[in-house]
């Protein structure tokens, strides 16, 4: 069997959106020939932890963690707390701040140097055949890049966002947006594969004259098929859902708006509806919906479980999905809509015209509303508060080209592209 090295801070009992496209690899990859062995970060280094996840990783894997090193990791020793899910929107927005000035390519600068020298002495061992780096933060890359130089590993970089400093973040100066676009160009231009989890992202690299890719895969994020079929279904109400992280979301504060707009539309929608918040958030969210008087309506659950999670989806009235705002952000496809589609669930999405998550809403009957209008958004609550007080809940078909996505299948793309690149090495 083959040995492939993945590096990525975020694996279990971390939990969040990043973790669980590197954790469906490993769990499918050793059935296509592939043993992993992941060198990643501390079991307390990130705010949101999970620990039902650690059940499963198969036990074959081998797993050496690289504890600190990120200033996030810093942060919450001070703290002394990581597993909360709830945090200070005003107290990250300077640490934030303070890493795009001194931390390139961000604050996990650290904990890259730490763990390249981890992953070098073990692919020094022999046994490695491939590396693979997955990011954000992207600092992983830069790891990986520098272990295969030395190694001369096959070296696939694989990306779930765009380089995320140039990208999704202003940088502070030129000089830093000069620094980030070498160092992305670096990565995308060394690496022997390119994964990308939107097309978009892809035809964005395949386009560019510096850094353009040896060779591209189109590897979207997916999702594992729920085996459970319980649900907790409240009939006397109007379920609304969100999963997911709500730090820097600005259509949180559209839903708010929607909320109070929909009391004017619908005078009995207090009584009726209920909006479900799974996931990490900023406080000052849940602040915000208190002054407003709409605290009865709106529930900050914080993070649940995985499976739990899966389980809100499946008994919702209907899923609420939106990502951040800017340019940027057209290239992103939010792991979670894979789940929302394998719910059964009616999605009402907050996303721009021609988005490629906005397609996919669409090709599965969903309903799209321009990110921040809120008077679209409360009349599309309001005309599905009627037709449930009508039919009551009402499934939702799933896509018959769902299946395509199933993670199972796209790891097996993984393996093949793997196996493609040692026999060429």
């Amino acid at each position: 069997m083959r040995r492939v090295l993945v590096l990525t801070p975020f694996f279990p009992p971390l939990a969040g959106g990043g973790v669980h496209r590197v954790l469906s690899f490993v769990r499918h990859l050793p059935a296509r020939g592939w043993a992993c062995t992941v060198v990643c970060a501390g079991e307390h280094d990130y705010w949101v932890r999970d620990e039902s996840l650690l059940k499963q990783v198969p036990p074959a894997t081998e797993v050496l963690r690289v504890a600190g090193g990120s200033a996030l990791a810093a942060w919450l020793r001070v703290r002394g707390k990581a597993d909360s899910g709830r945090r200070s929107g005003g107290a990250f927005a300077p640490l934030r701040s303070l890493a795009d000035w001194w931390l390139l390519p961000d604050s996990y600068a650290g904990w890259s140097r730490r763990a390249r020298s981890v992953a070098a002495a073990r692919a020094s061992r022999g046994d490695v055949h491939a590396v693979l780096s997955s990011s954000p933060p992207d600092s992983a890359h830069l790891a990986a890049l520098d272990v295969t130089r030395t190694a001369r590993l096959p070296w696939v970089a694989d990306f779930r966002d765009p380089w995320v400093g140039l990208h999704f973040r202003k940088p502070p100066t030129p000089w830093h947006a000069a620094r980030h676009a070498a160092m992305e160009a670096s990565v995308t231009g060394s690496a022997d594969l390119v994964l990308t989890a939107s097309r978009t992202h892809e035809r964005e690299l395949a386009s560019r004259a510096v850094g353009k890719p040896r060779r591209l895969l189109h590897l979207p994020n997916g999702f594992e098929p729920s085996t459970s079929t319980t649900q907790v279904v409240d009939r006397s109400r109007f379920r609304l859902a969100f999963t997911g992280t709500l730090s820097l979301m600005d259509d949180m504060g559209t839903l708010l708006d929607a909320l109070e707009r929909l009391q004017g539309i619908e005078p009995r929608a207090r009584d009726a509806l209920r909006v479900e918040l799974v996931g990490p958030y900023d406080s000052d969210w849940e602040a915000r919906t208190n002054a407003r008087g709409l605290g009865s309506l709106v529930r900050f659950s914080g993070p649940r479980s995985h499976a739990e999670t899966r389980a809100l989806q499946r008994s919702a009235d209907a899923l609420l999905l939106w990502k951040p705002r800017g340019d940027g952000y057209r290239t992103m496809v939010p792991g979670k809509l894979y789940e929302y589609l394998d719910s059964e669930r009616p999605i009402l999405a907050l996303l721009p015209e021609h988005d490629e998550a906005a397609e996919l809403v669409t090709q599965a009957g969903g309903s799209v509303l321009p990110p921040g209008d809120a008077e679209a958004l409360a009349v599309e609550l309001a005309a599905r508060l009627a037709r449930w007080r009508e039919a009551g809940r009402l499934p939702d078909a799933r896509p018959a080209w769902l299946g395509e996505y199933a993670r199972e299948r796209l790891a097996g793309e993984l393996a093949r592209a793997l196996d493609s690149l040692v026999e060429r090495a």
